[in-house]
């Protein structure tokens, strides 16, 4: 093949993704005057003289300025006398030449079977890394996937999980860590929320084993605030509400709830031996139940739902698996990860015990929802639906 080599300019990557979209416009504009080949090719040469003529025409189109390409050829020739249409490279070979980062840059979508294929792998435990492999996608299409369907079933749950009609509450906090492990955090991050310890904090329903509200954030007053504010604002009538020994818990629920509650606190009492190794789980040697307000059944005083339910989360949710370099390395992604997985369990996965899905059983679904449903959600957040 004959290279043109004369004029063929020499394209980053932004200059290749700004073109195209120029092009793109203009062939909207402009489809009966001249093909994308056409307005692309013409679009490189004008690069070649100078990007600043190319951001001209862009600047115009905006304002409204609809050339067809005999008028694109007019300003090229007030910006440089000696261009003529004859001078032009032949289209197919700049266009050659442009192919593989074209296809990387701007015409690289999933379809919906293969989103749904990564969102399982996702949801199943697996590592990005390793969800990249089995779906032969690359790192980055599932990277920029997760934070659209992450956002997307956060918003969702927000908005569906509002006047529920639970009974019996429990509530309780699980560790992981973000970029790094605490004591490996380097100085000038220590402090910064997302670096180091990260607290999930989860509400489930004893009775429907709905997960009614979930938050990422510190295991501190503030955070616990912001949690049972959430949480009270969900719930539609009186509740039993069972916590562990946390003491950032009383003023939160205290005043997200006031009078209107009946409250216990379960402490449980753990015992370790030398004879351990530091990743022995420690014996629960005795447990004692408090009452903090109302008059709580003390037979339903119990953390038993929600501790499971975090051993669900760590097994579901390759983030949360100890030792491992599955961590997340940054707090949004662990959150939009999180959201999917609550997401799926809510809508999608049947409860062993009740044989429906948690969201059915609370009267909030009346199907079991499929993966493709969760994938249309994204769509839905891209109409504006509300």
């Amino acid at each position: 093949m004959q290279i043109y080599q004369s004029k063929t300019p020499t394209l980053s990557r932004s200059a290749i993704v700004t073109l195209t979209r120029i092009g793109r416009s203009f062939q909207s504009l402009n489809s009966s005057t001249a093909s994308f080949s056409e307005i692309l090719t013409f679009l490189l040469w004008l690069y070649s003289f100078g990007f600043e003529t190319a951001k001209e025409l862009a600047s115009g189109h905006q304002f409204g300025f609809r050339p067809s390409l005999q008028e694109l050829s007019a300003t090229l020739k007030r910006h440089r006398k000696v261009y003529t249409q004859k001078s032009l490279p032949c289209p197919k070979i700049l266009l050659d030449m442009l192919v593989p980062l074209m296809h990387n840059c701007i015409m690289n979508k999933l379809s919906q079977e293969k989103q749904t294929q990564i969102i399982a792998a996702l949801i199943e435990g697996n590592s990005l890394r390793a969800t990249a492999r089995m779906c032969d996608v690359a790192f980055n299409s599932v990277l920029h996937l997760l934070p659209r369907i992450g956002s997307a079933c956060a918003d969702y749950q927000d908005r569906t999980l509002r006047n529920l009609k639970c009974k019996r509450i429990q509530c309780d906090e699980c560790w992981s860590f973000v970029y790094a492990k605490q004591k490996n955090v380097p100085q000038e991050k220590r402090g910064q929320f997302g670096y180091g310890d990260v607290w999930t904090w989860v509400a489930i329903d004893a009775d429907t084993k709905l997960v009614p509200s979930f938050m990422i954030g510190n295991r501190d007053l503030r955070s616990a605030r912001m949690f049972i504010d959430d949480l009270a604002g969900r719930l539609k009538n009186r509740i039993q509400l069972t916590t562990d020994g946390l003491r950032v818990y009383l003023d939160a629920v205290d005043g997200a709830f006031g009078c209107e509650i009946d409250y216990a606190v379960l402490v449980k009492m753990y015992e370790s031996t030398q004879e351990e190794t530091r990743y022995s789980p420690a014996v629960c040697v005795s447990a004692e139940a408090k009452v903090m307000q109302g008059r709580p059944d003390m037979r339903h005083v119990s953390t038993s739902y929600v501790e499971r339910q975090n051993l669900s989360m760590r097994m579901g949710m390759r983030r949360f698996t100890r030792l491992t370099n599955g961590f997340s390395k940054k707090v949004e992604n662990h959150a939009y990860m999180v959201a999917l997985y609550y997401m799926h369990y809510n809508f999608c996965r049947i409860h062993q015990t009740l044989r429906v899905t948690p969201a059915m059983e609370a009267g909030v679904a009346d199907h079991m929802w499929s993966i493709e449903e969760i994938v249309a959600l994204m769509s839905e957040v891209g109409r504006g639906k509300k």
